[in-house]
């Protein structure tokens, strides 16, 4: 049965469909020797190779989950050659991951990676509503209005942000549950109220909460990963 080429590279744990889509929009990958198109197909016999490299299924391929505490400075990207202080370099894990979604570079808090495109894909989704909690310091005391405009929407980026929890935790600092992940969306939101956010610390992702000092990775729990598949077990995928 032929698969997609984007499918077939999340499959065998080389990235995401999302990255795939990118790499085959700039070329960098081929099917027996011909360049890729958005949409093709391969066959099990046929050849895919990803800047010259041969891309295979391997017979003892691990599906690897992490939940990682990303340290501020750190970029949550795969292409080492343009960013010097990725993500992939600063773990070194012996098998090629890649995060799903991303913190910003002066963000830091949990975020996953895996091998496992199919979960990138339903966890990425938007329209599935997982949360994601996050403690916020900003330069300057919130108020009731603060709080009531942040929970209940605010115009960003030509939308309004969906309602969500926010919780005043201290003169500078509260909490925020956001089921969206739009760019830079807290920051964003900030700012439209006259606010600048001094930190921003991701603390968990739907039922896993961050446990780890900063800088440091471990693998999910078999009792994790159990909860977050049921979590998931209605959500969307991307494309087949």
């Amino acid at each position: 049965m032929a698969t997609r080429i984007n499918k077939y590279l999340s499959e065998v744990g080389y990235c995401s469909r999302r990255a795939a889509d990118k790499l085959i929009e700039k070329g960098k990958v081929t099917i027996n020797g011909k360049v890729s198109e958005m949409g093709s197909k391969i066959d099990e016999d046929d050849r895919v190779e990803v800047d010259g490299h041969i891309i295979q299924k391997s017979k003892k391929y691990k599906k690897i989950y992490l939940a990682f505490n990303k340290p501020a400075g750190i970029v949550c990207t795969t292409d080492r050659g343009v960013e010097p202080n990725n993500i992939i370099d600063f773990i070194k894990y012996p098998i090629r991951i890649y995060p799903i979604g991303r913190l910003d570079k002066p963000s830091e808090g949990l975020i996953f990676l895996t091998n496992d495109g199919d979960i990138v894909n339903k966890i990425l989704r938007a329209k599935n509503n997982h949360e994601k909690e996050y403690i916020v310091i900003v330069n300057r005391p919130i108020n009731r209005n603060f709080i009531q405009s942040m929970s209940s929407g605010v115009k960003i980026l030509d939308t309004i942000t969906k309602n969500c929890f926010v919780e005043k935790l201290g003169e500078k600092k509260f909490r925020i549950i956001l089921t969206q992940g739009l760019n830079r969306q807290i920051r964003r939101m900030c700012e439209s109220l006259g606010y600048r956010v001094q930190s921003l610390k991701r603390v968990r992702i739907m039922n896993i909460t961050l446990d780890l000092p900063t800088g440091k990775y471990r693998e999910l729990t078999k009792e994790e990963l159990f909860e977050l598949n049921g979590l998931l077990e209605n959500s969307s995928k991307t494309f087949d």
